[in-house]
């Protein structure tokens, strides 16, 4: 058998989607500590690379993106490629990819939101966040959603940082918004929005709630905005005391302490109301939504010195024109992978994909990012996560248990989506993109503004 893993045999690895999970595993591979020669491929749907980096981090949190110079160095290596605008299942099939490379890692994310599972959530008017997120962030796939923000009051269902993401978007000024790289449909639809008073809802108290604190600060820095809160609801009950130990969410109880005890600002017009301890239970509406309602709960300490909420027979009604879930995002399925439906995931074993949960490891791929653990952590989380992941593929292909694939030729892929007459861009040609971005930014003294369509992309790339 060949030794796999040398320059004139190396190791040949496929990764789907180019997210930070793919980008991590891509430098882990590249530049691994057994000294194995590993050439990486990533294949990617959409022109653009970076997964949520571009399509779901706030258009207001440009430091965040600037992430996006770790992945640009990692992609020149001389051993990296990137095929951009492939779709898998589609324009490489997944028997391609065992005939062409020894390994195959998914690193697709979590891309759609949970549902709540009330009645009513089908009503017009209900939303998902990361639908939602995934718009105003210019995302090809949902440009042309529509979302009605015609009325006074909305809701925002969870309290984790995509949630005040959420409410943060919907309640910024067109000032603030038009300094970012937000898209520019987007900005038209938010400068004619009704939207004044956005209410988070969510089901733990407040020590236990998701968001950091430099996003539980930001609320406080808009400029038409002010944060309602109760001094009731923001006060940790006895049970939320005895487990509260973490230092930043000590600091997220006192800053909301301080919120409630500001007094009213005459000169800010929009609101920001935050409850805890109440869940949505159903949705109501003729044709489209109009009221919620909810049922407030209070926290129990189970067996195993868990905080958890638990409902109450005390109900509120609340009237609204819309409603944006945002209780975490889950995964879908890909063309002949096994799929966690419950989860969410692709199941596997630290990172080895399996046949089905507690299955068995299927030779030669694996996973890394949110399609391995769900929606968890920040972007950092999925280095080592991917690192994770990167180790058990080295010690598989010095074991033998890989594909054994038939084309290894550099150009073979290349050719064979050339047959198929798939225009994949190249990450040079993605440059191209990303500068003229750039430069079309410049003039309104905005980070970028964004292509929005794989068409008007590949249009440029044409010229």
């Amino acid at each position: 058998m060949t030794e796999i893993g040398t320059p004139t045999h190396p190791l040949r690895v496929a990764i789907i989607g180019s997210g930070p999970s793919g980008f991590y595993a891509a430098d882990a591979l590249l530049n691994n500590a057994l000294g194995l020669t590993v050439d990486v491929d990533m294949f990617e749907r959409l022109v653009t690379p970076y997964g949520l980096v571009r399509g779901g981090v706030a258009p207001d949190h440009a430091k965040i993106k600037t992430v996006t110079k770790v992945y640009d160095k990692i992609a020149q290596h001389e051993r990296f490629r990137y095929f951009g605008n492939v779709t898998f299942g589609k324009d490489v099939l997944h028997a391609d990819l065992t005939q062409h490379y020894h390994q195959v890692l998914y690193a697709v994310g979590a891309s759609v939101s949970r549902g709540l599972g009330i009645p009513g959530e089908t009503l017009r008017g209900c939303y998902g966040a990361a639908e939602f997120v995934a718009w105003y962030n210019g995302h090809p796939d949902y440009r042309d959603l529509q979302f009605d923000l015609s009325h006074h009051t909305v809701a925002v269902v969870g309290n984790g940082n995509v949630a005040m993401d959420v409410t943060r978007i919907l309640t910024s000024t067109i000032a603030e918004l038009s300094k970012t790289d937000i898209a520019d449909y987007a900005l038209e639809a938010l400068r004619h929005s009704n939207v004044q008073r956005v209410v988070m809802l969510g089901r733990r108290g407040s020590a236990e709630a998701a968001f950091t604190h430099p996003e539980l600060k930001e609320f406080g820095e808009l400029e038409e905005a002010q944060v309602i809160v109760s001094l009731e609801e923001a006060t940790p009950s006895e049970v939320s005391l005895k487990y509260l130990t973490d230092k930043s969410k000590q600091k997220n109880v006192e800053m909301l302490k301080d919120y409630a005890s500001r007094p009213r600002d005459p000169n800010k017009h929009k609101e920001i109301v935050m409850r805890f301890l109440v869940s949505p239970v159903e949705a109501h509406g003729t044709d489209r939504l109009a009221q919620l309602t909810l049922v407030q709960n209070e926290l129990i300490e189970t067996a195993d010195g868990q905080v958890r909420p638990r409902a109450t027979d005390r109900t509120e009604t609340l009237e609204l024109g819309a409603l944006f879930s945002s209780i975490g995002y889950k995964g879908v399925a890909l063309p002949d992978v096994p799929f966690d439906e419950r989860g969410g995931v692709f199941p596997n074993q630290g990172g080895r994909l399996l046949t089905a949960p507690n299955g068995q490891v299927v030779t030669g791929e694996y996973v890394a990012g949110w399609i391995k653990r769900g929606p968890s952590g920040i972007i950092g989380t999925n280095k080592p996560d991917s690192v994770e992941t990167v180790k058990l593929m080295l010690a598989d292909a010095q074991a033998g248990q890989h594909f054994q694939p038939v084309h290894t030729a550099s150009e073979a892929i290349p050719t064979l989506l050339n047959t198929r007459e798939v225009r994949f861009v190249s990450f040079a040609e993605w440059q191209r993109v990303d500068a003229e971005e750039v430069r079309r930014g410049q003039a309104d003294g905005r980070p970028r503004v964004k292509f929005t369509d794989t068409t008007s992309m590949l249009a440029l790339l044409a010229e």
